[in-house]
């Protein structure tokens, strides 16, 4: 009964606390009294907090007794206490260059914030300003330049991941990294990569969706994290924090173009903060994006647009000199009257459209509740080409209505939607929330300006348009967190315990596309010239060229459930030394469970110097996308089409089970979650008090690494018997068949000087160097390990080929330097910084083609913007990005028939001497920053109080 009855005196403490909190409202301001937006508003001893709105203001709920700390990069420390007042006047900071470094809430759940400095792991902290001071307009193109360790470059001619950029953390793959937004889980994309870009096999996070004008900071944790955040989280953590503004309106336009005159960039945002009868707060952010395309093909190098063969070469019927020279001037002839243009296709950034909206809330009921209510919306639209088809390729095209070939068009419409609701209150003295998370990413293609070659010619009735299908990914998760800080226990000052559990339901959708878009129709192919004996050249391709729609047997509507508890503590063991413990238990509905723990630490050398470090284990479960995903395409190899299927891990083919036509299959075990070993040590120091510095070395161990495979062929006798009578001449899928190591180091270290009154310099300078290594294939797969067959050597090479490890390997930066400097003077700001993105490497599928492997060299991106306050409520930005007009290394071109080493478009595989799909034409590669070069930008920002 005593027990029950202190147990009641705490709750009724807790809440009398709760209900005597009041609002208070103020203004930040530098010396000079303009607003200092983003600075830290806190309630000193608690995680109580808010930043300050574009012209300074701010708004809070406290205790009438609580103190203020109050914080701006550049400027002394304030404690304020409140003393009862619900208004405080202009707060005035003085420049000072020992500044506080941001405080950090991502990597630990204590109830008190600390700085990025004084944490055990490391984070980078991303703010506003720095969102806004250079012409990203989305969220991975402003990471990319900001963050080291970060990486994402748009891609192109490679279906939808055009439109949703691949993006990785410390050299891993896109879905070894966690994305949380206000602390909540962030769903994935419903795409999965499967063409031959960075991160193919893999399932990301469209961090695009999230409107930049909706965002306070990001918080980018640079170490292992799933024993506290569970799967996903083997590389880090992206933790968005969205604004809490309670006052304030705050708008900018934005216009840009490339020095080409195309890219042309317009974006409007907006931003608004609305108090709620001072209980708490309503944030309203929106943005509008239309970003046009980019074009750096060059001109068609094909001997033959009309009279050539498998893509443009001559026919084997042309075997002397003369009888080249005379079908060459016959075929220039026809690209003159027909006024055909060789450069045919279009190579760079896709053309997108984007309306997306953020809110995020909080009120207070009383009796110590407060309920919060975050999401958003989004509507993306993309257009993007693939290759074209000459008017020489009928296997690929109908004549009767695109004589002079077609380039065709994939459009995808993007629709994204979250809502996070939540309750927190303090019961016991433990902080209690309660929430719930929903996320839905869905991705429908279309088809225009091409054609389903197979059916028969009939320019009234064949349609040139497809709708083509969808993909439809949905996540909810229910989360309850309690977290409390114990004082005095035992021989410890102080113990943050936090404890939790987590209910998860995942769903992915395959939708079919129009009966048109995939069907085969039949027609053969035969030749028509005059006095020439017609000859079958074959079956024509079937489904819409360029992408051919899901067939009703790729549908799929699968679900699964996970169920997770954690616990953590973390300790200030004296004052030198901090001890981090987590531990979380899940277990998923499909493959089982999963143990993951992590023990962390910081340590105290001297006044201004530490050490830090981690040790754990953590794991990624298979995507459902990566389990269930299948279809059946149309590609072309020296002319010839095959029929490609992408088969999911449940199909007897990929199984222990009967393959097509009765045999044994591959003999893969079903997929089951990646697991990770990571350790880190590091330092942080303050130097001279207007220096800090981080270095922190990693190594992340991988085994089970879930990849795509591969391309299997019937050549191999193994692989013709496994596919049976199938109407499919090739095979690839999903396995846990790698296992990885990755080795690195961060260091970032931070200037900042008072040169004055109004003067301030801060200089940053960052890196991150890594490598990533196949250590061994784990290929739970008899048939494709043991090779039985004779004639089958070479199966397990296929399984992950060359060109797939140098892909996950080299296909990334293995190092990437940051060098800013901002310096303020009055109502200007001038920003300069330079990118070195390193070196990349490519290489060919087949050793034998070696000669086609290269190595592209690093190069560094130079940005510069100067910014001016022309009154308090407008200001000016103008820049340019790239103002070096820097492209990356172009494709060798081989002595050996002329070929280039590149292929992307599913339709147009690259694999034999005769294929020259990219015919001199695409010369850049898209996987280091990009080929759009110089980029011209201005932007005017508006603040309303």
């Amino acid at each position: 009964m005593k027990n029950l009855l202190l147990i009641l005196l705490l709750v009724l403490g807790g809440l009398t606390a709760q209900a005597q909190k009041i609002t208070v409202t103020g203004r930040v301001v530098g010396a000079s009294g303009e607003g200092l937006p983003g600075s830290t508003v806190l309630e000193r001893g608690t995680s109580n907090g808010t930043s300050t709105s574009g012209n300074g203001e701010f708004s809070l709920s406290v205790a009438p007794e609580a103190t203020l700390t109050i914080q701006a990069i550049g400027f002394a420390t304030q404690q304020i206490p409140v003393n009862g007042r619900t208004t405080l006047p202009d707060v005035r900071l003085v420049a000072a260059a020992q500044d506080l470094n941001e405080v950090v809430v991502t990597g630990s759940r204590a109830s008190e914030g600390r700085s990025n400095i004084l944490t055990t792991a490391p984070v980078d902290v991303i703010s506003a300003r720095e969102i806004r001071a250079f012409a990203q307009t989305d969220v991975t193109q402003v990471m990319s330049y900001v963050a080291p360790s970060f990486q994402s470059s748009r891609q192109s001619i490679s279906d939808g991941t055009d439109f949703v950029d691949p993006a990785s953390l410390r050299g891993l793959g896109p879905d070894q990294v966690l994305v949380l937004v206000n602390g909540k889980r962030r769903h994935n994309q419903s795409l999965v990569n499967i063409n031959g870009t960075v991160g193919r096999g893999s399932v990301g996070t469209d961090l695009n969706v999230i409107p930049t004008a909706s965002i306070k900071r990001i918080e980018v944790l640079r170490d292992a994290a799933s024993a506290l955040y569970g799967s996903d989280a083997i590389a880090g953590v992206i933790n968005i924090q969205l604004k809490d503004d309670s006052t304030g309106v705050s708008a900018s336009g934005l216009y840009g173009q490339t020095v080409e005159s195309d890219g042309k960039t317009e974006q409007a945002d907006f931003n608004v903060g609305i108090g709620l009868n001072k209980r708490g707060f309503l944030d309203l952010s929106g943005q509008f994006l239309n970003r046009g395309f980019v074009n750096r093909a060059l001109r068609d190098t094909s001997p033959l647009i009309y009279l050539g063969n498998n893509g443009g070469n001559y026919p084997s019927t042309a075997t002397t000199e003369q009888a080249r020279r005379d079908l060459k001037a016959q075929d220039d002839a026809l690209v003159a009257q027909n006024g055909f243009n060789r450069v045919d296709i279009r190579v760079g950034q896709s053309a997108t459209r984007n309306f997306g909206g953020f809110l995020n809330s909080a009120y207070r009921l009383g009796q110590g509740y407060e309920v919060y209510v975050s999401g958003g919306a989004s509507y993306r639209t993309g257009r993007g080409p693939g290759f074209n088809r000459l008017p020489s390729q009928p296997t690929q095209s109908d004549l009767t209505i695109f004589p002079n070939g077609f380039l065709p068009f994939i459009n995808t419409t993007i629709y994204d939607q979250s809502a996070i609701v939540g309750l927190r209150k303090t019961i016991g003295g433990f902080a209690a929330d309660l929430s719930n998370t929903f996320g839905r990413n869905e991705l429908r293609y279309d088809v225009d300006g091409s054609i389903n070659a197979s059916l028969p010619l009939n320019p009234a009735l064949n349609p040139t348009s497809f709708y083509a299908g969808r993909l439809a990914f949905r996540q909810n998760t229910t989360n309850l967190a309690l977290s409390r800080k114990f004082t005095d226990v035992g021989m410890l000052p102080s113990v943050n315990v936090a404890l939790g559990g987590e209910f998860r339901v995942d769903n992915f959708k395959i939708g079919r596309g129009e009966y048109a878009s995939y069907i085969s129709g039949g027609r053969q192919v035969v030749t028509s010239a005059p006095g020439v004996t017609p000859v079958v050249l074959g079956p024509a391709a079937a489904g819409a060229q360029v992408f051919p729609g899901y067939q009703p047997q790729d549908e799929v509507n699968k679900s699964r459930t996970n169920v997770a508890g954690y616990l953590d503590l973390e300790s200030d063991v004296s004052e030198r030394l901090l001890v981090h413990l987590a531990g979380r238990a899940e277990h998923y509905s499909d493959f089982g469970g999963n143990l993951s723990g992590q023990a962390a630490a910081r340590f105290t050398v001297v006044e201004g110097l530490a050490l830090r470090g981690s040790i754990g284990n953590g794991f990624r479960a298979p995507s459902l996308q990566q389990r269930y995903f299948t279809n059946t395409s149309t590609q072309f190899v020296s002319g010839v089409p095959n029929q490609v299927l992408t088969v999911n891990n449940e199909n007897p083919i990929v199984r222990n089970g009967l393959g097509g036509s009765g045999q044994q299959g591959f003999g893969v075990a079903p997929l089951k979650q990646e697991k990770s070993t990571n350790y880190s040590l590091g330092l942080t120091a303050r130097v001279a008090q207007t220096v800090t510095l981080t270095v922190d070395a990693y190594q992340i161990d991988i085994s089970d690494r879930i990849v795509l495979s591969s391309q299997f062929t019937r050549t191999n006798p193994t692989v013709n018997t496994i596919l049976g009578t199938l109407p499919v001449s090739r095979v690839q899928f999903f396995a846990n068949a790698v296992n990885t190591r990755t080795r690195g180091v961060d260091i970032v270290a931070t200037e900042r000087l008072v040169l004055g009154d109004n003067n301030r310099l801060t200089l940053t300078a960052a890196a991150n160097l890594n490598e990533t290594v196949v250590r061994s294939f784990n290929s739970t797969s008899s048939t494709v390990n043991n090779d039985p067959t004779p004639g089958t050597a070479g199966l397990q090479n296929t399984l992950f080929d060359r060109q797939q490890r140098a892909r996950l390997e080299n296909g990334n930066p293995r190092s990437k330097v940051n060098l800013s400097a901002n310096i303020g003077h009055g109502i200007f700001s001038f920003e300069a910084r330079t990118v070195r993105f390193g070196e990349i490497q490519y290489k060919d599928a087949d050793p034998a083609r070696s000669f086609l492997d290269q190595t592209f060299r690093a190069k560094w991106i130079t940005d510069l913007t100067l910014s001016a306050q022309v009154i308090k409520q407008v200001g000016l930005t103008v820049g340019v990005n790239n103002v070096f007009n820097v492209y990356p290394d172009k494709f060798i071109q081989s002595p050996r028939n002329n070929e280039f080493n590149f292929s992307a478009d599913p339709n147009l595989s690259y694999n034999s001497s005769l294929d020259n799909t990219n015919r001199g034409r695409f010369v850049y590669p898209a996987n280091q920053f990009g080929f759009i070069g110089a980029y011209y930008f201005a932007r005017v920002n508006v603040t309303l109080p």
